[in-house]
């Protein structure tokens, strides 16, 4: 348990905890989860009649709110299950920034779909999407199509993302007809980003062996 607590995934989840169940229980105030929020018409210049996080870091406070302890829990659970086995393969920095990375890249792909959306995206979804994408190659084998190994994890790659994409719209669908608005395109951004970052980060951890 002592070493669980030494590992950026751990503190991540406990931030993350903490600060959603302060928005959650009003203790930010009643504009907290806009204020928090990345809206993508704030990046072209609309702003809020109260104070709020600065609209640049909004891809990363967007992941310290939840929508409820559904949403919350889930989250944490995808965080802590793979985030603890990335780290032990990539090591704590490597992890805190493909977390980071995959939070900006998910809101960038949330972004481009609807760059003057006035709807607020929340939670830590797109930057565990990353995570979990860093988590399915690293445990995960490409499968020998062609003789050429860096053409086999391309291969990979590419399927595994197209899957994801397919996965995410299907559940994006589902929750629509549900009445729950889901960022389907921030969970294949950020996943997107977690493929690419895998490799670079596991060779320059291991550059020295």
């Amino acid at each position: 348990m002592s070493g669980v607590l030494r590992t950026a995934t751990f503190w991540i989840a406990v931030v993350t905890a903490a600060v959603s169940l302060a928005v959650m229980s009003s203790l930010f105030g009643p504009h907290a989860v806009l204020a928090f929020a990345f809206v993508p018409a704030r990046i072209a210049g609309v702003a809020f009649p109260f104070e709020a996080v600065p609209a640049i870091l909004t891809p990363l406070s967007a992941t310290l709110v939840h929508g409820g302890f559904a949403h919350l829990g889930f989250n944490l659970l995808m965080l802590v299950y793979c985030g603890l086995a990335v780290e032990r393969v990539l090591g704590r920095w490597a992890l805190v920034l493909l977390y980071v990375v995959s939070a900006y890249a998910s809101m960038a792909a949330q972004y481009a779909v609807d760059p003057m959306s006035t709807g607020p995206v929340i939670g830590a979804s797109g930057a565990i999407s990353g995570v979990v994408g860093a988590y399915a190659l690293s445990f995960g084998r490409a499968k020998r199509i062609t003789d050429n190994l860096r053409l086999n994890r391309w291969i990979n790659i590419v399927w595994l993302a197209l899957a994801w994409a397919i996965l995410q719209v299907i559940i994006g669908w589902s929750a629509g007809q549900g009445g729950m608005m889901l960022a389907t395109p921030a969970h294949v951004g950020g996943f997107v980003a977690g493929l690419l970052l895998q490799r670079p980060l596991l060779l320059w951890r291991y550059r020295k062996a």
